[in-house]
């Protein structure tokens, strides 16, 4: 008998603008790696230095802002939350973040790898865990909180 592989859910950015609202400057996910719905995301942001946040944050050090890296996790959060059947077409709006933790700097040329995984889903709020990794090394990771409107 043969063996079976898992299936992999990859998203172009094509397909993740019909999932999630968000469009340039704000859309932070460029890739889906992998996805179960409901449960756990692995996706992929291109840092470039053509992001607009660069040109003052900071000139002649370009550093990506934290905020954006959590946001990136949530906009992320939010493509394995909207995959369930009952909250396809919905918003996922960030509700919260706790414990967060920046360990290294994300520059230009750097490529984030996502990974968040939904611990809890209540209603229409829901509980995940978010990492970002930059060549191997973790470079952020927090508590999400997400409500769907």
């Amino acid at each position: 008998m043969g063996e079976e592989t898992a299936a992999t859910h990859e998203l172009d950015v094509v397909e993740i603008q019909k999932i999630l609202p968000h469009r340039y400057p704000m859309l932070l996910v460029d890739r889906v790696l992998d996805y179960v719905p409901g449960e756990k995301v692995i996706a992929r942001k291109n840092v470039s230095v053509n992001e607009a946040f660069f040109q003052g944050h900071f000139p002649g050090n370009p550093v990506m802002p934290g905020v954006l890296i959590v946001e990136a996790m949530a906009q992320a959060g939010a493509i394995a939350l909207l995959t369930v059947p009952e909250f396809k077409g919905k918003t996922a709006y960030f509700g919260g973040m706790n414990k967060v933790k920046f360990r290294q700097m994300v520059k230009p040329g750097d490529t984030l790898k996502l990974v968040v995984t939904l611990e809890k889903i209540r209603g229409h709020a829901g509980l995940g865990h978010g990492e970002a990794y930059v060549e191997g090394k973790k470079v952020c990771s927090g508590e999400l909180t997400f409500m769907i409107g």
